[in-house]
């Protein structure tokens, strides 16, 4: 028998002043879809009249926030809409939204920022309850222009902590490390420069964000942990082994340029 999937055509983004709030609003709005757009302070009476007659409500807010927000949408809501968040960590999220909500929930995670770039299209699909609306939310984000795909919170949240977080974690040592040396400066390289102005942003706007992701992912310091093995191996002094494992990332290249 075909899956039942349900089609969302009226959206309640909470968080719509925040930029990937905006993204999705306007993406949303572009296809045609019906968006209203709430932001704190979130009064019931708003929150009421916002989610009257949507089909989705979709939280755009940070992971430390998850629990009260879900708390408050989900007395707003009816049993049959869907509730769902584009968190960047999906265990503690899902876990505070199915808590909260007796309906269907889905987690999603858009792996680009505000401004994404023609490739950068691909979101995790985290079914939470109901498979008709994991389906409906994939649809969705398809619509949007996304690429949408499906996952476990455990996976997800596990690839994150090494993806996301070690970028975090091993940017803000490394300079941190150097920001000790302040005679170093006349002896930055152009390959420094551009690994400086690519943390730039992550490190001096977005540094609480991802200090907050790292606090809620459960696999983080399993993350750091593999991290300081690989340091470890690079203090023995055996650089090519590290060469050779690193070397992964280009496997199928076959050389020879052109």
């Amino acid at each position: 028998m075909p899956r039942t999937v349900m089609n969302i055509g009226d959206i309640l983004l909470v968080g719509a002043r925040g930029r990937m709030g905006r993204l999705l609003a306007e993406r949303a709005r572009a296809t045609g879809l019906a968006v209203r757009g709430l932001d704190a302070p979130l009064s019931p009476e708003a929150l009421a009249q916002g989610a009257r007659g949507a089909d989705l409500v979709l939280l755009a807010v940070p992971a430390a926030a998850m629990a009260e927000v879900a708390g408050l949408c989900a007395a707003a809501m009816a049993p049959g809409q869907i509730l769902a968040d584009i968190c960047s960590v999906k265990v503690q999220p899902l876990a505070e939204m199915l808590a909260a909500h007796p309906g269907p929930v889905v987690g999603t995670h858009p792996l680009f920022g505000p401004t994404p770039g023609p490739d950068a299209t691909r979101v995790a699909i985290v079914p939470g309850r109901g498979e008709a609306a994991a389906g409906a939310v994939a649809d969705l984000m398809a619509r949007l222009g996304f690429t949408p795909f499906a996952t476990t919170a455990e996976a997800h949240d596990e690839a994150m902590a090494h993806v996301q977080g070690l970028n975090f974690v091993t940017s803000v040592a490394y300079l941190a490390t150097l920001a000790q040396r302040p005679d170093l400066a006349d002896f930055a390289t152009p390959s420094f420069t551009r690994r400086l102005e690519a943390a730039r942003k992550m490190l001096t706007e977005d540094s609480a964000l991802f200090a907050g992701l790292m606090d809620a992912n459960p696999y983080t310091q399993d993350a750091v942990r593999t991290y300081r093995s690989m340091l470890n191996i690079a203090a023995g002094g055996d650089i090519e082994l590290l060469c050779e494992r690193a070397n992964w990332w280009w496997r199928h290249d076959t050389g020879g340029g052109g």
